[in-house]
């Protein structure tokens, strides 16, 4: 009986790992960039736009005091959800694919911030407290961004408006490119 209460808990243990396996990631890179076939997400019917951007920034951290003074190490990752992001109907392939890329850059453009802010970052007594405080701060920053830029060019409608956001986002990233991955 032992034995099938043994062989039970792995069978169990091994469908939930299964189920929990990792969401496919494409990292940003400057020398990459988006192609329609990395949508592979279903299409979201209530929505009337014709593409969909999953993109977000993560990134992880550790410290050490081994040198006598304490040192943070960290990584800040920009990634894009391929089974989260989605494209129905396309009619100008490579502007509509251009606006979904300043998307993914915005995110990029709010890791370089996070990167920054992380090297700038005094440790404290309270630092994973601090950290979640920055990270909260840019995200919202980020979200806030993405939101004003599919107002302003109306989800790519309003070419002018895009122009702008594509020549801003550019000069933005160029002036964080010290914090680029």
């Amino acid at each position: 009986m032992k034995n099938i209460g043994y062989l039970l808990f792995f069978l169990i243990i091994s469908v939930v790992g299964f189920a929990q396996e990792k969401e496919e990631k494409i990292l940003w890179k400057a020398s990459r960039s988006l192609q329609w076939e990395d949508f592979k997400g279903q299409p979201d019917a209530s929505n009337s736009y014709a593409a969909n951007t999953n993109s977000g920034i993560g990134y992880t951290w550790s410290y050490s005091t081994a040198s006598g003074k304490p040192i943070l190490v960290h990584q800040v990752f920009t990634n894009f959800y391929p089974n989260l992001s989605w494209v129905t109907e396309i009619q100008n392939e490579e502007y509509l694919l251009a606006h979904e890329q300043l998307h993914f850059d915005i995110s990029e453009l709010h890791a370089r911030k996070l990167r920054k802010a992380l090297y700038h970052y005094e440790i404290g007594r309270n630092i994973r407290q601090d950290l979640k405080k920055l990270y909260r701060r840019i995200e919202s920053e980020r979200v806030f961004m993405q939101n004003q830029f599919d107002k302003e060019t109306s989800h790519s409608e309003i070419r002018s408006a895009e122009m702008r956001w594509r020549q801003f986002v550019a000069d933005e990233l160029k002036k964080l490119e010290d914090y680029s991955s």
